[in-house]
């Protein structure tokens, strides 16, 4: 019987202790491990800070595309519309685009705002556009006339002289690329709008 104890007793103590061993092995292993993947994952972050400072972004700058026709704007004007409901506001604008190498043209657009007026008159006017003949100086070939609603205006070659013309004349025989030319306004109308349509209507009879 005390032999039977003392193996009982024996088997006893030898048991947490095989138990312990089993759960020490079982988890140093997995604490070696995780540790060992922090230090991986240290050593990659100050890998990669590294590459980026070494590596710095560079910026390319892009491009503008430049408009193939030059504008300038002739008048905007504001203007009201009495409803029922009240007042209603809209912009109409007058524009004269052109590349300075024979092609012009004008045209209106009207829009709640500024911004989309000026688009829709840039549109207009690339519908409108005419192409001037021009001689070899840049300047037109003979005398030429045109009237438009109560404008009238004049024009005639001057070699060597620049360009002589005022209100909206100017403006479109800029953007047509002519450089000597005197122009004259006949009539007393002031309106640019009605100016530029004759100045485009005379520039349209030169062959």
């Amino acid at each position: 019987m005390e032999e039977e104890v003392k193996k009982e007793s024996n088997t006893n103590i030898e048991l947490p202790a095989q138990a312990g061993e089993t759960v020490e092995n079982n988890i140093q292993p997995a604490v070696s491990v995780s540790v060992a993947d922090k230090k991986d994952t240290r050593r990659a972050d100050v890998g990669q800070r590294s590459s980026l400072r070494k590596n710095p972004r560079k910026f390319v700058r892009r491009e503008r595309v430049k408009n193939e026709f030059e504008q300038k704007i002739l008048n905007i004007r504001r203007v009201t519309r009495v409803v029922s409901g009240g007042r209603r506001f809209s912009f109409s604008v007058a524009i004269v685009i052109g590349d300075k190498k024979g092609s012009v043209g004008v045209g209106t657009g009207k829009a709640t705002d500024t911004s989309l007026a000026i688009e829709k008159a840039i549109r207009d006017a690339k519908k409108n556009m005419i192409k001037v003949i021009l001689d070899k100086n840049m300047s037109i070939s003979s005398e030429i006339k045109a009237k438009y609603s109560s404008s009238i205006i004049e024009m005639r070659p001057a070699h060597g002289r620049g360009v002589s013309a005022g209100s909206a004349v100017h403006d479109v025989v800029e953007m047509a690329g002519i450089k000597d030319i005197t122009a004259k306004i006949l009539s007393r109308s002031k309106n640019k709008l009605n100016i530029a349509q004759a100045t485009i209507k005379a520039l349209k009879t030169i062959k």
